[in-house]
């Protein structure tokens, strides 16, 4: 486990493999993470894979691309997806020897909820990331469905994902997250970026590791199959 003045790093898995799954977290996805681990493993086949796992002091400010209301509770959203964005790429990445486009290395991110968003929208700022896993990211968040229609994608793959009771809440602003996501999809697949949707059971709190492992094991196989997805598209 590694800390600096921000972020807390802590690395699983076969430290030589050729392949880097980052993926923000908090507390809460930490005590799921080996759980995490072993689904990846029994979903892909393999241990052939280091995931580094990096905790946020500010769930809110540090995940969020820029300033945004309270959606519940009281804790605004702030704009700390650059500075956090700004360290994986200048410390994080080139201490795993990544951080140029001719790495060895090939660098997937990830991550569930906010964590999926920030994964989404980092995509938009650098090519040095070779996928995207966003499982049941808050694509509700004001503004971020324009923000993707206007702007280009620079990565290779993208796994999005959503429960299928995720849009059914009381709260207006977050129950666009199904027109959202799907908006999304529609929008990268029409681009030629090899995604897929996939639809899970329940609500936003079931089985976030599950849900995120699918989404780093479908990208470990390298996102490139879509075509035998088409049964978990709507």
């Amino acid at each position: 486990m590694t800390e600096n003045t921000e972020f807390v790093q802590s690395l699983y898995g076969n430290a030589d493999s050729g392949t880097v799954l980052v993926q923000m977290v908090d507390d809460h996805d930490l005590a799921f993470i080996e759980k995490e681990i072993v689904h990846i493993e029994e979903l892909t086949g393999s241990k052939d894979f280091l995931l580094a796992a990096i905790k946020v002091k500010n769930w809110n400010t540090d995940l969020s691309p820029w300033p945004a209301p309270p959606v519940f509770g009281e804790e605004a959203f702030g704009s700390g997806a650059a500075q956090t964005l700004q360290y994986l790429t200048e410390q994080l990445l080139p201490a795993l020897g990544g951080g140029t486009p001719s790495s060895d290395r090939s660098f997937l991110l990830g991550g569930y909820s906010l964590a999926g968003l920030f994964a989404l929208w980092s995509a938009y700022q650098t090519g040095l990331f070779s996928g995207v896993a966003a499982a049941s990211p808050s694509v509700w968040f004001p503004g971020f469905c324009g923000y993707v229609q206007e702007n280009r994608i620079q990565t290779e793959a993208v796994y999005l994902s959503l429960g299928d009771r995720e849009e059914r809440t009381k709260n207006l602003v977050m129950s666009q997250v199904g027109n959202a996501i799907r908006t999304i999809h529609a929008h990268l697949d029409a681009a030629g970026i090899p995604c897929v949707l996939e639809w899970n059971k329940g609500n936003h709190f079931k089985n976030p590791d599950l849900r995120t492992a699918k989404a780093f094991a479908w990208l470990l196989d390298k996102g490139l199959r879509p075509e035998e997805n088409k049964d978990v598209l709507r």
